[in-house]
């Protein structure tokens, strides 16, 4: 090769450098091109933001992501080896369909800010899925931070810059799969009043509260005694009630005061009872606790300030901006700030527990807490732990066993992580209970089957399994009927049959699926010949007898198991028996209420004056739900039951009737049933972005505005008028819909801002 040509060769090589440099750096490589694309949000690993969450002793800190031998000082751990990592999508117009991402990981934050992931750089994947997104780099090492960032492409080709950087610390030993959980939270609350009354200051914070109590205090000599009252009831005169029914909390101290201005910190005693071997004990870090909303201090001769008295609120993490619901009825409005609030007061023992007489898991408790905790947070990491506990420490009642499988479908329909699922797939196979069905295809505690070995299989080794259907079953079971089978738990049995299906389906377990869809067939065929009353057209309590319960009926309508035929029967001997259910059983009386299309009658219960109702709730005083509609349902209730908080989920699912449909909500149902509401709006919170809807109907027309976020797509029913001419417009078109019975249909709505009116001509 002669100069000149070397040259020209050399100069084609410096080209080719500058051109693979430039492309490497703008990311382009064939990849689509940049566009206005907004980079991803929200980022979380394990379904936790765990690069936002430090705290010393309870008090959320600014410290850096980094591991430390302090133990004051804590952080959420990632305990997997691989973690799954999960976005939102920000922009719904831009970002309508996720195409492809890119995911970095680096153990550097210098590198990773030059955009190499040493640890792992996925590469550009064409994949839709944006939750749940397995690691597969370099192994994690232990007590290590590691940082990460993800970027996009649109159903355009059109990629987005790089999200933010977020981090994670890994736990001193990694294993095959472990949740992780947030610290406990304190927020520090100052009264809402205070007022003098025959010399004892009197102290209201608004709302109970599981907290512990600071006091700022003065003495000019010192050694002179203070009497410190915490309660969460108000007697007839206005004072802390001394001596409240059931578990109502009260309890006072006495505080002796050293000489001058001091901070004083009340140590809560611990109740013997809620501290037992099987409840779960508050940590160290934060100290025992009582739920209280008011204090007195008696016998200080000084002024008590606001600023003198705290109030330390322990809770979850919780983000009280996250969801929002109004309505044109004040009452379902203050029923909801009820249940809203109930979810993140309960939370004080970072697992989903009875309330504060017992402080045990038990599943009806976590079904419900799970739901609306959903409905009003963007969080999963509480409900996860809460089921995954339960599994393998199970309480006795037999339809509770059956709840463990519908909570862990819960978790995979709303996270889009199938790990929790796959992880206790041979647990949940048991907790079916198919293993008590004999040859009238029902299932029994009665028949012999509950033996050693199949009570080990649930994990149920130091108790009975022993049908419950409501509690307390002397008030609250509709004067049900228990006989040898039980329709109740066959209820349960049916729908545990039918959601089992759809997990080994998602698993990819093909012939399970189908046993379990001919199992759940030959049940549901089994409940109609053996507790349908075919004259009366409802269901009785249970082979034997001619009683027909609510529960009996309400059960089977939420369960998915009575036919479209019978159900105008069934729902109007429901009707008719109103609310003759606890408030554990207010949930499934209400699921199968809407199932069955009658949102006038779900909102006449939500809305309700009796004493069986919300309303009754707040009347009494509470601002956290109850464990019974009224002290005297239940004469040991404590004041503090999430179980109370099922209209959070049911006005998010039903009444407004957003629901998922796809896991990760990659797909989700609008079918609002508002009955007389005038207007009402919602944010739901969900792993892909909030969901924002507004509903406002007169006599000529039904409207609707929602905001879908990216990477969703929605099905959106809404209510037809017969005899009338019902001209539907999407985005101010008009639109030939579909129609299902008494419903318009518009399918596969998809991310963005839109705008649906139907006109009643």
């Amino acid at each position: 090769m002669d100069k000149e040509g070397a040259l020209q060769e050399m100069k084609n090589r410096l080209l080719s450098i500058l051109i693979l440099t430039v492309l490497a750096a703008s990311n382009c490589w064939s990849q689509g091109v940049a566009g206005p694309v907004q980079r991803p949000a929200e980022l979380m690993c394990d379904l936790v933001a765990a690069d936002r969450f430090y705290s010393v002793n309870g008090y959320l800190t600014n410290v850096p992501p980094i591991p430390t031998s302090n133990k004051n000082i804590r952080s959420v751990l990632i305990y997997n080896k691989q973690p799954a990592f999960s976005w939102e999508l920000t922009s719904a117009v831009n970002s309508r369909k996720q195409s492809a991402y890119q995911l970095l990981v680096s153990d550097n934050i210098r590198q990773l800010d030059g955009d190499i992931g040493n640890v792992w750089n996925s590469g550009k994947v064409t994949d839709e899925q944006s939750t749940g997104i397995l690691f597969k780099g370099i192994a994690l090492k232990p007590n290590t931070v590691y940082y990460w960032k993800v970027k996009v492409w649109n159903d355009q080709n059109q990629f987005s810059p790089f999200s933010s950087v977020a981090s994670f610390i890994t736990a001193d030993e990694l294993v095959d799969y472990k949740n992780p959980s947030y610290p406990l939270q304190i927020t520090e609350q100052r009264p809402i009043s205070i007022r003098e009354k025959k010399g004892v200051h009197q102290v209201d914070f608004g709302r109970d509260a599981f907290s512990r109590l600071k006091l700022q205090l003065f003495s000019k000599t010192g050694g002179d005694t203070v009497t410190v009252r915490l309660g969460e009831m108000l007697d007839g005169n206005g004072n802390i009630n001394r001596r409240p029914p059931g578990k109502v909390r009260y309890a006072q101290y006495a505080l002796v005061l050293e000489k001058g201005r001091h901070t004083y910190q009340l140590n809560i005693h611990k109740d013997a009872y809620n501290t037992r071997p099987v409840a779960i004990k508050m940590p160290d870090y934060i100290g025992e606790v009582l739920p209280f909303r008011y204090l007195e201090v008696e016998n200080y001769g000084h002024p008590l300030s606001g600023e003198a008295v705290t109030r330390l609120f322990v809770h979850y993490k919780f983000d009280d901006e996250a969801s929002f619901f109004r309505s044109s009825d004040s009452t379902l409005n203050a029923v909801w700030d009820l249940c809203k609030y109930s979810i993140k007061a309960t939370s004080f023992l970072g697992i989903y527990v009875d309330g504060d007489r017992e402080r045990i898991p038990y599943e009806a408790d976590a079904y419900i807490n799970q739901l609306s905790h959903y409905a009003v947070d963007r969080e999963f990491s509480m409900a996860r732990n809460s089921h995954e506990y339960l599994i393998t420490h199970p309480t006795w009642p037999t339809e509770w066993h059956l709840q463990s499988v519908l909570m862990a479908w819960n978790d995979y329909l709303y996270t889009g992580d199938s790990r929790s699922i796959a992880r206790h797939y041979q647990d949940l196979q048991e907790k079916t209970l198919i293993g008590l069905t004999d040859s009238t295809g029902l299932i029994s505690t009665l028949t012999g089957k509950v033996t050693p070995d199949f009570k080990k299989k649930i994990h149920l080794e130091n108790d009975n399994l022993k049908d419950i259907v409501d509690w307390p079953r002397n008030t609250e079971t509709d004067g049900f009927v228990f006989t040898k089978y039980n329709s109740v738990v066959n209820a349960f049995h049916y729908r545990a049959l039918v959601v089992m299906q759809q997990i080994a389906k998602a698993l990819g377990k093909t012939a399970d699926a189908q046993g379990y869809q001919k199992a759940a067939e030959r049940t549901k065929g089994a409940f109609y010949k053996m507790f349908f009353d075919h004259k009366r057209r409802i269901f009785m309590d249970g082979v034997g007898t001619d009683h027909a319960s609510l529960h009996a009926n309400a059960f089977a309508l939420a369960m998915g198991l009575v036919d479209e035929v019978d159900q105008p029967a069934v729902m109007a001997h429901i009707r008719s028996r109103g609310m003759a259910c606890s408030v554990y059983g207010s949930q499934f009386l209400l699921d199968g209420i809407y199932r069955a299309g009658d949102g006038a009658y779900g909102l006449s219960l939500l809305t309700s004056q009796t004493d069986r109702s919300w309303s009754n709730m707040i009347r009494a005083g509470s601002t956290i739900t109850m464990e019974a509609w009224d002290n005297r349902f239940k004469p040991n209730q404590d004041w503090n039951h999430a179980w109370g908080a099922a209209p959070a989920n049911i006005i998010s699912r039903k009444l407004m009737g957003i629901e998922p449909i796809g896991p990760g909500w990659e797909s989700f149902v609008v079918r609002p049933q508002i009955a007389g509401l005038a207007y009402a709006s919602i944010t739901v919170p969900t792993i892909k972005g909030a969901i924002k809807a507004n509903y406002r109907q007169s006599e000529n027309d039904f409207e609707v505005s929602i905001a879908i976020p990216g990477n969703t797509s929605a099905e959106v029913y809404l209510p037809l008028k017969r005899g009338k001419k019902n001209k539907v417009l999407l985005n101010g078109h008009p639109l030939k819909a579909g129609k299902v019975n008494d419903l318009i249909v518009v399918k596969g709505l998809q991310a963005g801002d839109h705008q649906l009116r139907i006109n009643y001509q």
